[in-house]
């Protein structure tokens, strides 16, 4: 996956203080950097210790107006009492400043009160920050008695922050039970509708404990109130990524169970009287079509949804899929990648102004780390161009997350392990936060 291919259409840590790793990083100091076709440049802006900092941020980012950074690194932070020994978690900033980043960690989990395992955030109404725990709150989960998780909310300081490092306020808006409310909000991709209200989906509970689409509305006294929308059943279900809206306020999303060959399925939920319709758009059969659609959908402006399957495919290593509203859901195999079975797409796309699709695979590229990728549409197919192959170094390796574009075609993501090989799962690395410049 070195050179640009033309792929044809076709209809199927430790307690350290905070200030101790608030890193100014300049573009001069880059860790990595490759030339291709396009000479774009790869440079690591921060690679995590598992101490105060985090460690394996397995989510994406996500970007304000201003072009910060916001992820969350699912161990690390808190070390001991309610938290695992690899930590419970932090959310952190990337703040350009010059021509560098100033790195600075916003909060760190405590375990069983407000979660354990954030899996991502969002940026919602004022520029708050709302994202979902894997573990932690309250109910027992398939997971042990560590909590079935929670929805959270953060909030800069009330006050003028004259500090390097100035923590966010964590106010968690609701903890999970596992059963008939659902349980283990497996990613942090939650959508705000015009009123503000929250959706969401949980991995399992619900009526049938096939997991769940979920509400959150405002609640009399400021509070919120937690309400399913849907539960997955009959051999469907098991949502890993979250919901999308169309214009006509439809729910889109991904299950990694269902269809004929149970190996996932696009759904659709429609509005219906006081309740929600389901039904499934398609289900993968693991074959040409690709097998675990675990990452989410992006819809373009003609309400066609595109998204990656982890495995599987022509090629075997995963794919890239469209499907056509216009044409009654008609699924197109974008691309095929031919890297290991289960190395593709794991998340969710990003798609820029003028149509291309650009995503991170997880095990393929030359050295089966994953890769970052763009997909170019032309006449009667999609051009591939490889954007950077990780080592599993110090560029890290294994990127879980997706990617987010500014305005100047810069283009950001994290990767789960790598960078100190010294810190975090066995000598395999914490993790990195990298960008790619044209």
């Amino acid at each position: 996956m070195t050179n640009p291919v033309k792929c044809p259409a076709s209809s199927l840590g430790g307690d350290l203080p905070i200030a101790a790793f608030v890193l100014v990083i300049m573009c001069a100091v880059a860790i990595t950097a490759m030339q291709s076709a396009q000479a774009q440049t790869f440079t690591v802006l921060h690679t995590f210790t598992g101490a105060q900092d985090g460690g394996q941020p397995f989510a994406g980012l996500a970007m304000d107006e201003a072009g910060n950074l916001y992820g969350a690194a699912s161990d690390g932070g808190k070390h001991g009492g309610s938290c695992p020994s690899y930590g419970c978690g932090t959310v952190f900033k990337l703040q350009k400043r010059g021509s560098g980043w100033v790195f600075s960690p916003l909060y760190a989990f405590q375990g069983a009160p407000d979660g354990t395992g954030p899996q991502g955030v969002v940026i919602g109404p004022q520029g708050n920050l709302f994202g979902t725990t894997l573990e932690g709150g309250r109910g027992i989960c398939g997971l042990g008695p560590s909590g079935c998780g929670t929805v959270f909310q953060l909030r800069p300081p009330a006050t003028v922050c004259r500090s390097v490092s100035c923590p966010w306020n964590e106010i968690p808006l609701y903890r999970f039970g596992g059963s008939e409310d659902g349980g283990s909000p497996a990613n942090g991709n939650l959508v705000f509708d015009a009123a503000g209200n929250i959706y969401g989906t949980t991995y399992q509970g619900g009526a049938f404990n096939d997991g769940t689409v979920y509400e959150m509305t405002h609640s009399q006294g400021g509070g919120w109130t937690e309400s399913v929308l849907y539960s997955f059943t009959n051999g469907w279900g098991n949502p890993y990524s979250g919901v999308i809206f169309d214009g006509s306020g439809n729910l889109y999303g991904t299950t990694t169970q269902g269809s004929q060959f149970s190996s996932g399925a696009v759904y659709q939920l429609t509005p219906s009287g006081s309740g929600w319709t389901g039904s499934v758009l398609t289900g993968f059969q693991c074959g040409q079509d690709g097998c675990n659609p675990r990452g989410g959908l992006i819809i373009d402006s003609a309400d066609n949804l595109y998204g990656g399957t982890g495995g599987d495919g022509p090629n075997n290593g995963g794919t890239v899929y469209e499907l056509v509203a216009s044409q009654g859901w008609n699924f197109n195999l974008v691309f095929s990648f031919n890297g290991p079975s289960g190395g593709g797409p794991i998340d969710r796309l990003a798609m820029d102004a003028v149509g291309n699709l650009y995503g991170t695979t997880n095990a393929d590229g030359i050295h089966q780390q994953g890769s970052v990728f763009k997909l170019t549409p032309s006449s009667g197919g999609w051009i591939l161009t490889d954007l950077h192959d990780f080592t599993g170094g110090s560029d890290g390796g294994s990127p879980e997350g997706g990617v987010v574009l500014d305005t100047q075609g810069n283009i950001y993501g994290t990767t789960a392990v790598g960078g100190n090989l010294l810190d975090c799962v066995f000598g395999q690395g914490c993790g990195v936060v990298w960008e790619i410049t044209p």
